[in-house]
């Protein structure tokens, strides 16, 4: 399979691919992924596919759509069948495909339709330049490729293929090696403040931790990596890959020149870096049974991903701080975050991690309003439990969760894992099982023994009152003088009161005089220490007057390290 890409149109953001089929089968087959690897959601990439004509011997043989993304073609066996289609670009994220007259960029599942019957023979990519002083850079292996980056690369398989994402245009880049690998960063859309130098030491600090993280002083299994950042006005993501990953941040959040304090916007970068590169192994590698062989055309379902997004999201930040990159401080302060995250979140009495994980396809990445009332973040709570795991190991003194991802990588033969493996590991490490933990913080929703565990690392967990956003129970959207509520949270004064998602808090009766508010504090100016108000609101272009109990007693946590030494083999920097 040989697949060329060019761009047919950047103002009308359109890809041109000719794709070359040396032996087609009869009565061809071939469809486009509905969904991308790392990313949960059915975005059905073939909307975007347009003009598909299939040619053999010169001649235009008829196509006919068997579904949603599936075509087949009515060839013969005999000689080679050429495809040309066109695929609009214009999704500025980690997860598609982009291109106008400043830069291009897409994932392979977005472009390069799958060849039903032939998805494990080699493929090759032939990238062709659409303006000259462009240049490309992919993860994949350049067989006939230019200084600039275009030509030819191969892949082994069809999965390698659209695992390896490509960014075109003009972009800074710079070579490190970590781990004895030759690692390159490429940044799209940086402005001229950017301390390059700076981004490329933390990177390959990052790199050199994580590989010793897993391999002590052995090298990695990756032969190279490729960081693609593109910077925008507004933006964060990520999304990683077998040899590289796709990160997208805001301009204001990259290191300044002449700055040298680490900003906060900054400090989340290096967290993103941090966790894509975790997946290098936890993932893309040691991965969830049920994703040892991905189906593109259908939802791919797992219990694991509180493990697999939950346990990286809790070494991501760690690993920042073991790289020096961030003090003790700063990492209590991003962890403090997280717990309140969850503990603000009612759907985690609702919902467990495994159920969240299997209906990751409908939920976290379906948000609406009630998505905090009906659901809880594997990300988020996964790395409390991973916290959990690690400090009860600690505590117990028998090993530590570092050494029990060590293993799973050696037990699973750095490929498919199931929750078994976990339990195995934790029994022979641990000494005991840990089967009842699981049951309770995976399976269950019993609340996570945060508190006591913490303390016995010298890290003690602080009540204090809560913003009122948390008081009440709202998450709102404050512009132009209005405040709109986004979420009505579960069992909160605001959910008592009767208000809604999507209402218009227009302003607050206090013992008989009404007052617009501009904003949500200005509840607290008008209501002085009246605890009962009255909340005027508009919904569907109705006024409605909501009596509203102003609640005392809700708090947040606070969490201070109040022993260092007794963290230090906890949050220790690595040698």
């Amino acid at each position: 399979m040989h697949y060329r890409v060019e761009a047919a149109d950047l103002h009308a953001h359109l890809f041109h691919v000719t794709l070359t089929i040396e032996q087609p089968a009869a009565e061809q087959r071939l469809s486009l992924p509905v969904w991308i690897p790392g990313s949960y959601l059915v975005r059905e990439f073939a909307k975007n596919l347009q003009r598909l004509v299939a040619r053999q011997d010169g001649r235009t043989v008829p196509l006919q759509q068997l579904d949603k993304c599936t075509w087949q073609v009515g060839c013969m066996a005999s000689s080679p069948l050429v495809l040309t289609y066109e695929v609009y670009a214009f999704d500025n994220s980690v997860r598609t495909a982009w291109l106008d007259a400043n830069r291009g960029f897409f994932n392979g599942t977005s472009l390069c339709l799958r060849v039903h019957g032939q998805e494990a023979d080699p493929h090759a990519l032939e990238l062709v330049s659409p303006r000259p002083g462009w240049e490309a850079a992919t993860g994949l292996s350049p067989w006939r490729a230019g200084k600039r980056g275009f030509g030819i690369y191969l892949a082994q398989d069809y999965d390698e293929l659209v695992d390896c994402p490509v960014e075109m245009g003009t972009f800074w880049s710079t070579e490190f090696r970590a781990g004895g690998v030759p690692h390159r960063l490429v940044v799209t859309g940086a402005t001229e403040s950017l301390d390059a130098d700076r981004l490329a030491a933390d990177v390959q600090k990052v790199c050199e931790t994580e590989i010793r993280f897993w391999h002590d002083r052995k090298r990695p299994p990756h032969k190279t990596y490729l960081f693609l950042l593109n910077v925008v006005d507004d933006g964060y993501g990520g999304l990683e890959h077998r040899n590289s990953t796709a990160l997208i941040a805001a301009r204001r959040d990259l290191p300044r020149l002449g700055e040298a304090r680490a900003a906060d916007g900054y400090v989340t970068l290096l967290g993103l870096v941090s966790h894509e590169y975790f997946h290098t192994w936890n993932v893309k590698q040691l991965r969830p049974v049920e994703l040892a062989h991905y189906d593109y055309a259908h939802e791919n379902y797992t219990p694991l991903l509180w493990f697999f997004e939950g346990f990286t999201s809790y070494y991501d930040d760690l690993l920042l701080r073991r790289a020096g990159l961030i003090d003790e401080a700063t990492y209590v302060r991003l962890l403090n975050k997280t717990i309140n995250q969850v503990l603000q979140t009612p759907g985690r009495e609702v919902q467990s991690l495994a159920q969240a994980s299997w209906d990751a396809w409908i939920k976290y990445y379906r948000q609406d309003e009630n998505t905090p009332n009906a659901t809880v973040s594997y990300y988020a709570k996964g790395s409390l439990v991973a916290l959990c795991l690690d400090l009860t190991l600690r505590a117990e003194g028998h090993t530590t969760l570092d050494e029990v991802m060590r293993a799973l990588w050696v037990r699973c033969k750095a490929g498919p894992m199931a929750e078994a493996d976990l339990l195995a590991v934790l029994r022979e490490l641990g000494g005991r099982s840990f089967a009842r933990e699981l049951a309770a913080w995976v399976h269950g929703t019993r609340e996570l023994p945060l508190a006591d565990l913490l303390q016995k690392q010298g890290v003690f967990a602080l009540e204090e009152p809560a913003q009122l956003q948390q008081r009440l129970g709202v998450r709102t959207e404050e512009s132009g003088g209005t405040v709109r509520l986004k979420t009505v949270l579960r069992g909160g004064a605001a959910e008592s009161a009767g208000l809604a998602a999507n209402d218009e808090w227009l302003g607050v009766e206090v013992a008989g005089t009404a007052w617009r508010m501009a904003k949500l504090d200005d509840l607290l100016l008008y209501a002085g220490t009246h605890r009962r108000v009255i909340a005027l609101v508009a919904r569907d272009r109705r006024i409605l007057r909501l009596e509203l109990h102003l609640p005392a007693a809700v708090t947040t946590w606070r969490l201070v390290l109040r022993d260092a030494a007794q963290a230090q083999p906890w949050l220790a920097l690595q040698a």
